[in-house]
């Protein structure tokens, strides 16, 4: 299975936008499509997630203000960025998992990852 993502870029504070990660290999139907951040020097975070049932995560910090959405019949899932914030300048990481694992929150849970796509929002 890989995993490529894409959309990230440069912007200004307060504007919108929009990752995707698009999934292909062998066919499968993950439980469970998420998002995760990191920057230089601190660990990877959770971001968002969405499972196969359609219920979705998010971290507090991103909660109100990102949107995470999946097409299944693609295997995509896009994570919908709006009034970004210096602070969420990283690199933004797709993943998926076949199977509930430690819970959609916890990066040990997914079986994929991509390569990442760097968002960096100026103040």
């Amino acid at each position: 299975v890989q995993l490529q993502a894409s959309g990230g870029g440069l912007v200004q504070a307060g504007v919108s936008l929009r990752v995707s990660c698009a999934a292909s290999g062998r066919t499968f139907s993950p439980y469970v499509m998420g998002w995760f951040r990191q920057t230089p020097g601190k660990e990877r975070e959770f971001v968002a997630a969405t499972s196969r049932n359609g219920i979705s995560y998010y971290a507090d910090s991103v909660k109100g203000r990102f949107t995470i959405s999946r097409d299944s019949a693609k295997n995509t899932v896009t994570l919908q960025m709006n009034s970004v914030k210096p602070e969420d300048t990283a690199v933004y990481f797709c993943a998926v998992s076949e199977r509930y694992g430690l819970g959609p929150r916890q990066s040990g849970s997914y079986d994929y990852w991509g390569q990442g796509t760097l968002v960096t929002v100026s103040s």
